[in-house]
Parts: C-alpha cells; sequence; structure tokens
C-alpha cells in the first residue's frame, strides 16, 4: 500500500483466481621467462538469490529494465520517498532508512517508524514486473510490500496493485490486494509462504488478466478487467510503517525487473533522474512525476 489512510481487512478468499499453499584463474605460459600482468577482469556479476522465477519458467525473455544493485548507491532511475510522514502520516520516510552493498538495497525499519520507500520511473500500464525479495521477521508494527502506484498521483481512482504485501510478523504469509473505483474496494488474496527465504515475486498484467506468481508459480489471478487501474502505474517497494513496532526489521531486494508487452502504454509523466519521490503527494507536490521531455 502506498498511502491510504484507511483500515484494510485481509482476506484469504481469491476474487476470481486460485489460490495455492505453498509451503577461475586465467592460465599463463610459464615459458619464455616472466610475463607483464594481464589486466584485471571486471568483476562478475553477483549469482541470483531467486533461481526460480516465473520469467525462466513461462520464457518471458529479456527485459526491457533490469536492476541489480551493484554498487553503493541506488541507481538514478530509482528514486528514494522523503524526509517525510510515513503511510497514514506516521512515522517518517527517508532516504537514510536505504543502503545499497553487496548487490542488494535494503529498505529498514526501526521502533521509532523511522523507514524506507522507493519507487521505479518511468512506469506503464500493463506490463511484467518480478522481484527476487527477502523480509525480516518483524515484533510488530511493519509491512513490507511492493505495489503499483498510479503515475498520476490519483488515487483512488487510479488504483492500486499490492502484489506482495506481508502484515505476518513471522513471515510466514503474502496477500494480494487490487484497489479500485473511488471508494476504494478491493480484490484480495492470501498464499503461505517462508517470506524470510530468498523469493521470486512477479506480477503480469494484461488487458484481460492480472496473475500474480511465487518463485514461477500462478497463486492469485483475476480477470475482472473493470476493476483493473485505468492509467499508468510504477513499480514501488516500501517498508510501511504500522505503529506500534517493538523493534527493527528490514527488507531485502536482490534485483528487480520489468518487461514491456506490446500492449503496454508507456506513462506520460516521470521524475527526473535522481529526483527525490513522494508518498505524500498533498505534502510535496514538487515531488511529483512531471511531463516527460519529448525525443
Amino acid at each position: 500500500m502506498r498511502t491510504t489512510g484507511l483500515a484494510r481487512t485481509l482476506a484469504v478468499a481469491v476474487s476470481g483466481g486460485v489460490l495455492l499453499a505453498l509451503t577461475a584463474c586465467p592460465a599463463n605460459a610459464a615459458q619464455g621467462g616472466a610475463q607483464a600482468p594481464s589486466a584485471p577482469s571486471p568483476p562478475a556479476p553477483s549469482a541470483s538469490h531467486c533461481p526460480r522465477t516465473a520469467a525462466d519458467t513461462l520464457g518471458w525473455g529479456t527485459p526491457t529494465r533490469q536492476s541489480d544493485f551493484e554498487g553503493t548507491a541506488l541507481p538514478p532511475d530509482w528514486h528514494p520517498y522523503g524526509p517525510e510522514p510515513g503511510h497514514d502520516k506516521k512515522g517518517t520516510r527517508t532516504p537514510d532508512a536505504i543502503t545499497v552493498a553487496d548487490g542488494q538495497v535494503t529498505l529498514g525499519g526501526d521502533e521509532r517508524g523511522t523507514t524506507g520507500a522507493m519507487s521505479w520511473h518511468p512506469g506503464q500500464r500493463y506490463g511484467r514486473w518480478e522481484a527476487c525479495v527477502k523480509s525480516d521477521p518483524g515484533s510488530g508494527g511493519y509491512h513490507p510490500v511492493l505495489l503499483l502506484w498510479p503515475v498520476k498521483e490519483d488515487w483512488p481512482v487510479g488504483g492500486e496493485i499490492d502484489w506482495m504485501e506481508i502484515s505476518a510478523d513471522d513471515r510466514q504469509s503474502t496477500d494480494f490486494f487490487l484497489h479500485y473505483g473511488r471508494d476504494n474496494s478491493q480484490e484480495s488474496g492470501s498464499v503461505r509462504h517462508d517470506a524470510t527465504e530468498w523469493t521470486a515475486y512477479a506480477l503480469e498484467w494484461t488487458p484481460q488478466r492480472m496473475t500474480a506468481y511465487l518463485d514461477g508459480k500462478e497463486w492469485f489471478s483475476t480477470t475482472q478487467t473493470g476493476h483493473f487501474p485505468p492509467g499508468a502505474m510504477n513499480m514501488t517497494v516500501q517498508l510501511d510503517y504500522f505503529p506500534p513496532s517493538f523493534g527493527r526489521t528490514a527488507m531485502h531486494l536482490d534485483w528487480a525487473k520489468q518487461w514491456a508487452l506490446p500492449e503496454s502504454e508507456p506513462a506520460e509523466l516521470s521524475l527526473a533522474p535522481g529526483a527525490p519521490a513522494t508518498g505524500q503527494p498533498d505534502l510535496h507536490p514538487d515531488r511529483t512525476p512531471k511531463a516527460r521531455p519529448s525525443g
């Protein structure tokens, strides 16, 4: 969830879908005396923590965009929130709660509600998304979330797709929420799974169907197209604060990928590379997406 300000009931029945319980070193010739040392090779990409993916299982091919979070800073197309109030204006979202190291990005949260969130731009309507995520157990107060949020910042009419939301402290179940309409109606589902282990969560959204996958296996689906968002969405990662919290926790991303489909419609609005984002557009309209330069 982005910032709804509304209480939510966690449903376990899937509407219009399916619910499953898922419990070398180069050799140098030694002849002719000493040789000059060869130039160092660039470091190899880190091996994925998620070997079973929807992309591999279903043959999605090369993604349109991909982030492997190498280095020590977020890529410029990822935009941290804040500093600003957190979900439902409780706690604080700050870039300081996001760290990049050892080929992964970590969003942390403490007992005071200081936490992190970030969004990926530009967005699109329809497409595929997949991310490799691990969530530490919590002691109350925090929901790790992967979601699509309306680029136009027109929630609730712009919709919301929470394709991974974890409210259980032990991180043993994952929920799906499709928000739609002016009254914030919802479709929802739940799956049993140990989310403290690295897991590949994926979403496929076409004009006819919306499907969620966990380690390459479908677990939620809906064909209620009237409930689908009306415009472009961007992927967002949040560790949302629901007070009280009794300790620290974190969520970790190894990588994230996005695919465009023939039906995909690119967003007309976006954030400039490296610009801050917001989950509180009423407080920070200067941080909201703007018209993309032509050409």
